[in-house]
């Protein structure tokens, strides 16, 4: 298993499944599985028991991990879907939008 092109807190954009040309904001990466949770995508229907949060219980919508392979970065310059290059800087690791060359903070 190699190291994931994506971050918390990055835009991408669904490219394949029920779900594809949506955009949204990562909340979540799942490193050993390889999957992502992306802000409005995947949305699953839990049922849940009445607890001290949900008191009536009853059925709540969230997000399911998708796979980081059906997901692609937005170039923050152009706002269209971009892959991803990595440069090292010393220690630190650059990543750099392939589209524009602008780096991807």
């Amino acid at each position: 298993m190699g190291k994931l092109h994506i971050r918390k807190d990055d835009t991408v954009i669904v490219l394949t499944g029920a779900d594809k040309g949506k955009t949204g904001k990562v909340l979540k990466v799942l490193v050993d599985e390889e999957r992502a949770i992306v802000e409005g995508v995947n949305m699953v229907s839990r049922s849940t028991k009445p607890s001290a949060k949900t008191p009536n219980g009853g059925i709540v919508k969230k997000e399911a991990p998708i796979h980081i392979s059906n997901l692609s970065l937005i170039d923050p310059k152009s706002g269209k879907p971009t892959r991803v290059a990595i440069k090292h800087d010393g220690k630190n690791v650059i990543r750099i939008a392939k589209k524009s060359g602008e780096e991807i903070k």
